[in-house]
């Protein structure tokens, strides 16, 4: 593949062989960041697990101290007096059935995160082919799945972030912008890894953490060195 100059030049700040300290693999992060736009930093985390197996399965997720610098629209789907509940706790959307049809005849996807209370799973379920490649499908384990629906949107909103190992034993997922600094990159990044830490599977052996990794959104991949977490 070949790389612009703003690319090029950014490699050059970082030692290949180095695996750096978490306040240090972000300020390269930040310094790597020479897009017009305020690019998001990003973690990957390799685990010594094997996703094929049901009980390695590492899932959940966590609120980040200074949320993820992006707006999450919102989708809340219950009945009765959650309704309500929803609105006033700042759901961008909300509904019953209807949003269920709507998705499944217009092909909507204007959100981000869809919150169900238990009893609308049945519904919800019907598009679960739809939602699920894409990520949407609501699940218990990462807190989308519940009747306190005030609560789950406001999480959402304050930058809850899931985290899911894919079938390569990868979790990548977001720990803030550029424009929050080191000492807020670094605050975030801790918090994700310890809610991965204690997300380790009873069955998975050896070691947990293999590698980890930050990069900007168009920049390079800085190694972080795992056992500071």
């Amino acid at each position: 593949m070949k790389h612009g100059k703003k690319y090029v030049d950014s490699v050059k700040l970082i030692d290949s062989l180095t695996a750096y300290d978490p306040a240090d693999a972000c300020d390269l992060a930040i310094k790597t960041s020479k897009a017009k736009f305020d690019e998001t930093i990003e973690i990957s985390v390799r685990l010594g697990v094997d996703p094929r197996h049901a009980d390695q399965q590492v899932r959940g997720a966590v609120v980040l101290p200074h949320g993820t610098g992006r707006v999450t629209r919102v989708l809340v789907v219950t009945k009765g007096d959650k309704l309500k509940e929803a609105e006033a706790a700042g759901a961008d959307f909300v509904g019953g059935e209807e949003m269920i049809q709507k998705i499944q005849t217009e092909n909507w996807f204007g959100f981000d995160v869809m919150i169900a209370t238990p009893d609308m799973m049945g519904v919800v379920g019907r598009i679960g082919r739809i939602l699920g490649p894409k990520g949407l499908m609501p699940n218990p384990k990462s807190g989308t799945v519940t009747m306190d629906v005030a609560k789950a949107v406001s999480d959402v909103k304050a930058g809850k972030v899931e985290y899911r190992v894919d079938k390569t034993a990868i979790i990548h997922c977001p720990i803030g912008k550029a424009s929050f600094g080191v000492e807020k990159l670094t605050e975030n990044m801790t918090t994700l890894m310890d809610a991965i830490n204690k997300a380790k599977p009873a069955a998975a052996k050896g070691t947990y953490v293999r590698s980890l990794y930050i990069s900007a959104t168009m920049g390079p991949a800085v190694k972080v060195n795992p056992l500071k977490f």
